[in-house]
């Protein structure tokens, strides 16, 4: 079993940077995949990036690729998600997700564990 606590959402003028965490308290931190999402009103949860257990590959949607980094730190059991050259379109719902059945996951229905939730905000 793995819980989820969020932490760094706010809001954030376009064109800065905000920095989400997301810890993990449960077992074998370092044997789950992580992912982010995130959601907006009458939307689907979309994947946002997502990193491996094991040699911490990682993949992003096309609409945040070069301006969001995804990481872990498997010792502190954290895993961030590092986003610049914010823009409006951003704001958001972000939600951690964990997976200790996969390897790397991109598919919000292939994952077990999900977080609260920090609110994204991006003014123009």
């Amino acid at each position: 079993q793995v819980q989820l606590v969020e932490s760094g959402g706010g809001l954030v003028q376009a064109g800065g940077s905000l920095r989400l965490s997301c810890a993990a308290s449960g077992r074998a931190f370092s044997g789950a995949a992580m992912g982010w999402f995130r959601q907006t009103p009458g939307k689907e949860r979309e994947f946002v990036a997502a990193i491996s257990r094991g040699d911490g590959t990682t993949l992003y949607a096309s609409s945040v690729k070069g301006r969001f980094s995804i990481s872990r730190d498997n010792a502190k059991s954290t895993v961030y998600l590092q986003m610049n050259s914010l823009k409006p379109e951003d704001s958001a719902v972000y939600y951690c997700a964990a997976s200790s059945r996969y390897t790397l996951v991109v598919v919000t229905g292939m994952y077990d564990y999900w977080g609260q939730g920090t609110q994204v905000t991006v003014s123009s």
